[in-house]
């Protein structure tokens, strides 16, 4: 699942990247209010995590006008301002959860945790992605396949629900390299051919049926569909 941090404060955005990635989270992080908002309208994330004193572009008007814009996506406020009032601001005009600064970070995980489960209804269609006999649970972050338990590295985790999510279509190394590595793409590096070598080896190599295929000069596709 992919996340969105708006935080001006480098040391906290930093923090918060740093343990939302090793959690399993892709993550994205925005300095200031132009560039939060033009990232939260402009691509797909699960869940914004929004301060409110942030240059350029305040913390409200960043909710405000995703809200009016027709945005649901769940966002959780991360603030220094603890009055009342502030955190009912904040959940009347649209947000999911207010969390004031200083906080601790299991909580804040936790908190993300929930706000995801309810936005996805708690529905196992929701959370759970299924190809053949391979399942992965999104809010546990468990992955089966045949029954046996497959353990795999956050890297792995998200590399594979990646595929999962765009099941049947060709993932070009740059892409993969862009959503699961936030880097640019270096023809030069066998990083990407590395990772899906060590992803086959957990969820294909012990099983008659391969699930990920590569697609010679384009990249890789995860399917079903024996070729």
């Amino acid at each position: 699942m992919k996340l969105l941090i708006v935080e001006d404060e480098a040391k906290t955005g930093s923090y918060l990247k740093k343990g939302f990635t090793e959690s399993g989270y892709i993550v994205d992080l925005a300095s200031d209010g132009v560039d939060g908002l033009y990232q939260a309208t402009s691509q797909h994330y699960d869940l914004v995590i929004l301060d409110i004193m942030l240059p350029n572009l305040n913390g409200w008007q960043v909710l405000q006008t995703m809200r009016s814009s027709g945005l649901h996506t769940p966002i959780i406020i991360l603030s220094a301002k603890d009055q009342v009032e502030d955190r009912v601001k904040g959940l009347e005009l649209g947000a999911n959860d207010y969390v004031v600064k200083p906080f601790a970070f299991v909580e804040l995980l936790a908190r993300v945790k929930n706000a995801l489960r309810v936005q996805n209804g708690h529905t196992k269609s929701d959370t759970t992605l299924a190809i053949a006999d391979l399942s992965l649970n999104l809010l546990k972050r468990t992955a089966h396949r045949n029954g046996d338990n497959i353990t795999l590295t956050s890297k792995e985790f998200s590399l594979l629900e990646l595929f999962m999510k765009k099941r049947g279509e060709v993932m070009s190394r740059s892409l993969i390299a862009s959503l699961i590595w936030d880097m640019n793409f270096d023809s030069d590096t066998n990083v990407i051919d590395v990772a899906v070598k060590r992803l086959r080896s957990k969820i294909d190599k012990p099983y008659e049926i391969k699930l990920i295929h590569t697609v010679r000069g384009m990249g890789y596709k995860l399917d079903d569909i024996q070729e």
